[in-house]
């Protein structure tokens, strides 16, 4: 400024000199440019840290000197900038500024005015979160843990650290699935822009412990008896000390106890099914701690009072005195006592003692008549038994009546078995007896009467009892029933009389009435005894041998029936017949079709067949191996397992033939016809005919096609080709073809399917690929004039140029340069065909970005070289 002050007034000095002087002189007045400061990085409010370029222009650049300031503040040499080179400036930004710049003249040594005003404005990276997703930070080995790093901004990666460790991890969710003491540490995480080289600091941390022990609940019961009762409560306590937030599992018997998940079982009134051994488990997300120790309820009825009389008997008159006792083993128990089951209370002619155990009724009148019983009682807990047995004080105003009794139960009797019968009066003693047989009299006098037993002796027994020549009633009547013996039904078990040499017969003999009968056995009428080859079963009812045509081709057989302990003995029952074979059957394995060659898909059937009797079942056997199946045994589908020989068996009962003759069948892989695509490179440039052909897979057989589009079949004729267009396929759909023919094999697998889209983007590649050499050509070009233009630098200050251009791989590598050629091939056309669902999660995949060489002249294109064409084309075949 002073500058500029100082030719003004030598300017306006001599302006008055030549005025004084009559002298007129010119007049040049000299305004500087104004600058222009711009930014020239892609982005206005850059991350701290980042390297942000700013250029200021002045009209004739090249005779101005360009100073800087910031924050109106002229920027010196030890400001914390990259550099400053001429017309631009590189600054690494800490903190937002207001940024302009100025001009000073190299020759005259004026300065411009100030440009205009550039605000940078500074952000912060932002600051990512962790957040815990399951419910714990301290866990146990084997749970799952899963934390997420969460930052409010997109486009940014993902960068996991332990301990301070980077993990090499870049998702956004970190998961374990099964955590073990390696995992225990301090997580973080840090976000990263790529494009700009920009990281954010370490998120907060999230501190996950490991437990070295496995927990073990703690469990205990409310009571220590060892023996509860029905209808008592009690409550089991479960406690984990280690961790929080635990769900419990109740086990009884080993078996989980269905709805109990709190850490208290109660049960306020329990029964016989809650006896056992309980223990628990705590359960925390999908963890499980170890069983706790086992403690066992006992659940026992309180024990039935013993009830005893103590006077001689319970049919009394009045007057007469009755005493009784109630008692258990256990001495704390006390007694009540009940009548006709109402509760007694004490009175003149009703004592017991203090706890209850002994009941004295003293004069017996007609109101003490009934039954008695007592419950035993534990007050303090609440329990009480069942009553006891009843004892029946009957009371009689009168004498009592006898009773008759048989010794034996069995009805009918048979004819020649003994009885005897008895008659009691069941009160004192003294007692004469009268017997009678349908109202006539027997002569006998003692308390029993003992009869061997005719046909003549059926009818009713009856006595009368007498004492001191006092007559009672007569006692209650007996039917007695006298039948013959019956004759024993004899029945084969086997479905067949006809059997072979040494097929096992089974026989059953039975009474139809009756029990407790023993049979013996007889072949042509001699007794059969029990031997190696002859099994008699329990109490004779069956027998098992082995048939055996030497002795007789027609053999009879009969049993007769005994009650042995009765001694009573049937007669002879019917006879059966049993017819032996000379030999046994032969086995016929029968095969339809009789093809030994199969395929796989062919079906085929085998029969077993025996030619004599019935009742066969059958076991079929392959390559020595048995399954079970009926006569026949079909094969629907071949496939090459089935491959083997086949034998089956007959067999009835326990009686197995000899195997039948060997099958052997062969079952081979059916050939697999492929497509082959015939249209070559140069097609594709003049046509979009695509020619597809069919052979079948290393078969020299001669074969017709059938073609398939969506498993649909297309073309009239069969026919080894078959041409796309897409005017016949306007969706690129999926093709397959089957080889046919007339001979065995007739027809092969289907081939794999083959999909017009990868085709058809050959033409577009390969314009991709000439589309990207042009733009290279360019900027090969732009760059070598750039080269020669710009200013030279200091040695120190030159970038390496040993990569000046990048390779392939490179390019390929550097994902932030998008290429001519992925952006031709994703266009708008391309991206209507389907996308794939079934990608693999963490994967990203595009139809429209997928170069698939899926034939062999395929892979034989993709490999030309670069004399072909011009020189123009390039090799995909393999990049390193």
């Amino acid at each position: 400024m002073w500058l500029v002050t100082v030719l003004g007034v030598i300017y306006l000095s001599a302006a008055v000199a030549a005025q004084d002087s009559n002298t007129v002189l010119p007049t040049a007045v000299f305004e500087p440019p104004q600058p222009n400061l711009q930014l020239q990085s892609p982005f206005s409010e850059p991350y701290s840290t980042e390297k942000v370029v700013l250029k200021c222009t002045i009209d004739g650049s090249s005779d101005w000197n360009i100073k800087w300031n910031r924050n109106h503040l002229e920027i010196s040499g030890s400001d914390l900038f990259l550099s400053e080179e001429g017309s631009k400036l590189t600054i690494t930004t800490e903190t937002s500024a207001v940024y302009t710049c100025r001009g000073e003249h190299k020759i005259k040594g004026i300065s411009t005015k100030d440009s205009n005003t550039l605000e940078i404005k500074v952000k912060d990276p932002p600051i990512p979160t962790v957040k815990l997703l399951t419910n714990w930070k301290d866990v146990f080995e084997s749970e799952r843990v899963e934390m997420s790093c969460e930052v409010g901004v997109s486009d940014w990666t993902f960068s996991w650290y332990k301990d301070g460790v980077p993990m090499n991890y870049e998702m956004p969710k970190l998961s374990i699935p099964s955590v073990t003491q390696i995992n225990k540490g301090k997580y973080q995480c840090k976000v990263l822009l790529k494009s700009r080289g920009v990281s954010s600091g370490l998120s907060n941390s999230v501190d996950i412990n490991i437990y070295a022990e496995k927990a073990k609940p703690n469990l205990n019961k409310s009571t220590t008896f060892e023996k509860m009762y029905p209808g008592e409560s009690i409550q089991f306590n479960c406690e984990v000390t280690l961790a929080t937030d635990w769900n419990y599992i109740w086990y009884l018997n080993g078996t989980e106890i269905p709805g109990a998940n709190s850490p208290i079982y109660k049960m306020d009134s329990i029964s016989h099914s809650n006896g056992g051994q309980y223990f628990c488990k705590a359960k925390r997300g999908q963890y499980f701690s170890e069983e706790s120790d086992k403690l066992s309820l006992q659940v026992s009825d309180p024990p039935k009072p013993r009830l005893k009389l103590l006077t001689p008997w319970l049919d009394v008159f009045e007057k007469e005195k009755v005493e009784m006792s109630c008692g258990v083993n256990d001495p704390t128990w006390t007694f009540t006592w009940y009548k006709d089951d109402q509760k007694l209370t004490k009175s003149t002619s009703l004592i017991w003692d203090e706890k209850g155990s002994k009941l004295t009724i003293g004069s017996i009148v007609r109101n003490h008549h009934g039954s008695y019983a007592c419950k035993a009682h534990l007050t303090l807990r609440g329990v009480r038994s069942e009553l006891s047995i009843k004892l029946y004080v009957k009371v009689y105003e009168s004498l009592p009546k006898p009773q008759l009794a048989k010794n034996l139960a069995f009805d009918p009797m048979y004819v020649g078995e003994h009885v005897s019968f008895s008659c009691k009066v069941s009160v004192s003693s003294g007692w004469k007896y009268k017997w009678y047989k349908d109202s006539n009299v027997i002569a006998n006098s003692g308390e029993s009467l003992t009869i061997n037993l005719g046909l003549q002796d059926k009818g009713e027994y009856w006595c009368n009892a007498s004492r001191d020549d006092i007559l009672i009633f007569q006692s209650n009547k007996i039917h007695q029933d006298v039948t013959e013996i019956p004759v024993p039904l004899l029945k084969p078990r086997n479905k067949q009389l006809d059997v072979f040499p040494k097929e096992m017969v089974e026989l059953s003999c039975k009474i139809l009435l009756g029990s407790g009968w023993t049979y013996t056995w007889y072949k042509d009428g001699k007794m059969i005894q029990a031997n190696k080859d002859v099994v008699i079963g329990t109490n004779g009812a069956t027998i098992s041998f082995r048939s055996d045509p030497s002795h007789h081709k027609t053999q009879n057989y009969t049993c007769k029936a005994e009650l042995k302990d009765r001694s009573v003995h049937s007669n002879f029952s019917s006879k059966v017949t049993l017819m032996v074979y000379d030999a046994t059957p032969n086995v016929t394995l029968l095969q339809s079709p009789e093809y030994s060659l199969m395929h796989t898909g062919d079906s085929v059937s085998f029969r077993c067949d025996v030619n004599i009797s019935s009742g066969w079942k059958f076991l079929w056997f392959k390559d020595g191996d048995k399954f079970e199946k009926d006569d026949h045994h079909n094969i629907s589908s071949a496939q090459v397992k089935d491959t083997g020989i086949y034998t089956c068996q007959a067999e009835r009962d326990s009686f197995r033939l000899q195997k039948s003759q060997n099958m052997q069948i062969e079952v081979k892989e059916r050939p697999q016809a492929e497509v082959i695509l015939l249209t070559g490179w140069a097609e594709v440039f003049s046509t979009d005919t695509l020619v597809l052909m069919c052979k079948v897979k290393e078969s020299e057989d001669k074969w017709n096609y059938t073609w398939f589009r969506e498993k649909i079949a297309v073309g009239e004729v069969p026919t080894e080709k078959y041409t796309v267009t897409p005017q016949n396929d306007p969706d690129q759909s999926h093709y397959t073809c089957k080889g046919i023919r007339t001979e065995r094999p007739t027809y092969s697998v289907e081939s794999s399917p083959f999909k017009t889209k990868n085709l058809l983007l050959k033409r577009r590649i390969l314009l991709s690929v000439s589309g990207c050499l042009f733009f290279g050509i360019i900027l090969a070009f732009l760059g070598c004039i750039y080269f020669k233009i710009r200013k030279p630098v200091v040695a120190e200050e030159r970038p390496e140029e040993n990569e000046l251009f990048l390779t392939m791989k490179k390019q390929l590598e550097h994902t932030e340069n998008s290429c001519p050629l992925v952006e031709y091939i994703t266009d708008a056309a391309l991206n209507e065909g389907p996308k794939k669902e079934n990608d693999d999660i963490g994967l990203i995949r595009s139809d429209s970005t997928e170069l698939m060489v899926t034939t062999q002249e395929d892979q034989a294109v993709m490999v030309s070289t670069g004399t072909e064409n011009g020189g123009a084309m390039i090799s995909f075949q393999k990049m390193s």
